[in-house]
């Protein structure tokens, strides 16, 4: 069936570059909570509508390993990481104790949940491993969408965000080339991005999203935000904002995203590109604000597409809380990432069809309007002034840009192949070790919760 769809859909693998895809199972099967907004299952939707229609014959698959301590140091301080690794949903005074210090908690959008820090792990070393693959050639595109965790600081969860994989990746891509840019169309600002490399000309970060200091998390991202005030510092005028309001449309979004992102392409001219691409921005989305299609979402990601002209390109997931649509959508950006048309009509055979099947979810379309089977169309709060005046402010930030960072690059060692393989076979030992060591600690616990030796031959 699957291949039939493939066939139907003119899947085949693109001519001229290679493009692959990084996941871990496992990531999708955390739970922050009941009644929590980030719902991993999204991955687990997105997956299914990927493989259903047959786009993984048109990539190289790569089922990721876990992050390491190490890796996740070359930003995250020592102490947090040693928290994170600890931390466990019963220890609610330590928790209490230790908000104010690490943002973890029931007080903020970070909660303390069984299997925490495996999925931190998880979702960093698939964005870590997909980096990899950029820098050693294997890929020119590549794609994660359990990262896109663009919150997280370096001592510091927020925003649902614990670790911060987009600034693991791009420390990666930093190691060959001299400058990336980071595009992030979040509803959300990527202030974590932002202040990473808040002080360096060879990241330049560009964030499009609903900004309200007062009522919108994170109540970052003003236009007048454009790195350090001091000019003498390198980073200044490298960190670009576009702050929206509510309600923006297709037309409206892709005309201005068209405008700044290819100035800004054409001003820093960067080697890597490195595109997150949040989902909240979707009409419909449980938390956002925006009256976006999947096709306008797409859209992005198309013309980035178009314009990376031989850079390497890291497209990443993020916000999205509407699972549904959050699939449509990164299934329908995958397809653009390799060439492919889809039919609209989703495959019959994609396990969890019910849920895109109702009328109000979308009736089974793979590009439902958006607009006519939610009551959460907001209302357009813009109008053609306010968006030629962001227009104007990100061409007056590029004026400031220099071409060259100031940084000296050396060639990436010849054996890098060989020291990549080297490491993920010592990164598959200890992670093998690990599960013999957890299955070991949860049959003790087994052994020492049952009451007697009668309960315990009945198990």
């Amino acid at each position: 069936m699957i291949e039939r769809e493939a066939d139907a859909n003119g899947i085949e693998r693109p001519k001229g570059y290679n493009v692959s895809f990084h996941f871990n199972s496992k990531a999708e099967q955390h739970h922050f909570g009941q009644s929590h907004p980030m719902k991993p299952w999204r991955l687990t939707l997105t997956k299914q509508l990927v493989l259903s229609y047959g786009l993984q014959f048109a990539m190289d698959i790569f089922e990721t390993l876990p992050a390491t301590m190490d890796q996740l140091a070359a930003f995250h301080s020592r102490d947090y990481l040693e928290y994170l690794s600890r931390i466990t949903p019963d220890q609610s005074e330590v928790i209490a104790n230790n908000f104010k210090i690490f943002g973890l908690g029931p007080e903020g959008d970070c909660p303390v949940f069984d299997g925490m820090w495996d999925y931190c792990r998880l979702y960093s070393g698939a964005s870590i491993d997909a980096a990899r693959n950029l820098i050693s050639n294997q890929a020119d595109i590549a794609i994660n969408w359990s990262g896109g965790l663009h919150h997280a600081m370096k001592k510091w969860a927020s925003g649902f965000c614990y670790i911060n994989d987009i600034v693991l990746a791009i420390q990666q891509l930093l190691t060959v080339v001299p400058r990336v840019l980071y595009v992030d169309i979040d509803i959300h600002h990527g202030d974590g991005v932002q202040h990473a490399f808040w002080s360096t000309d060879r990241v330049m970060t560009l964030s499009y999203h609903k900004f309200d200091p007062e009522t919108f998390f994170p109540g970052t991202g003003g236009k007048d935000e454009t790195g350090p005030k001091n000019l003498v510092n390198p980073g200044a005028h490298y960190s670009l904002n576009v702050p929206l309001h509510d309600g923006i449309d297709d037309a409206q979004y892709e005309d201005l995203f068209d405008h700044c992102t290819g100035a800004c392409i054409e001003k820093f001219n960067p080697q890597a590109i490195v595109l997150q691409c949040g989902a909240d921005s979707l009409g419909g989305d449980r938390l956002g604000k925006f009256n976006l299609n999947i096709k306008a979402h797409g859209h992005c990601v198309d013309f980035v597409k178009r314009r990376s002209h031989n850079r390497r390109l890291l497209v990443i997931g993020g916000g999205g809380y509407t699972p549904r649509n959050v699939a449509r959508a990164w299934c329908h950006e995958t397809s653009l990432c390799v060439g492919a048309t889809l039919r609209n009509q989703l495959p019959a055979h994609i396990p969890y069809r019910q849920a895109f099947m109702s009328a109000e979810n979308g009736g089974g379309e793979l590009y439902p309007n958006l607009s006519h089977i939610t009551t959460r169309r907001h209302e357009n709060k813009h109008d053609k002034g306010y968006l030629e005046s962001l227009k104007k402010n990100i061409d007056e930030q590029l004026k400031y840009v220099e071409n060259a960072p100031s940084v000296q690059m050396q060639e990436i060692p010849n054996d890098y192949i060989k020291i990549r393989e080297e490491e993920d076979e010592r990164m598959r030992d200890e992670e093998e070790d690990r599960d013999r060591e957890r299955l070991e600690a949860q049959r003790k616990k087994r052994e020492k919760n049952f009451g007697g030796r009668a309960e315990f031959r009945a198990f």
